[in-house]
């Protein structure tokens, strides 16, 4: 049985980034302070997602899987 660590899919980050900067700052646009909220929340989603694919990297090096998951309920998949 090989080891795996559960992770969320990238598509979990892609879709908050996309709402955030195509919806969310826009909205936020006329508002200084708010607008300014977004983007340092953009930055650190950001930094969040970089630090993930660093983790998988890592993960990659000394033989372990990931496991991609879509839900916190989801359990993992038997061999």
């Amino acid at each position: 049985m090989s080891e795996s660590i559960p992770v969320p899919s990238h598509v979990h980050y892609e879709s908050l980034l996309q709402l955030l900067e195509q919806q969310t700052l826009f909205a936020a646009y006329e508002q200084p302070h708010l607008k300014a909220e977004v983007s340092e929340l953009i930055i650190t989603l950001r930094k969040a997602f970089s630090q993930q694919r660093k983790l998988e990297e890592d993960c990659g090096r000394v033989g372990l899987a990931i496991d991609y998951r879509w839900s916190i309920n989801e359990s993992e998949t038997e061999d």
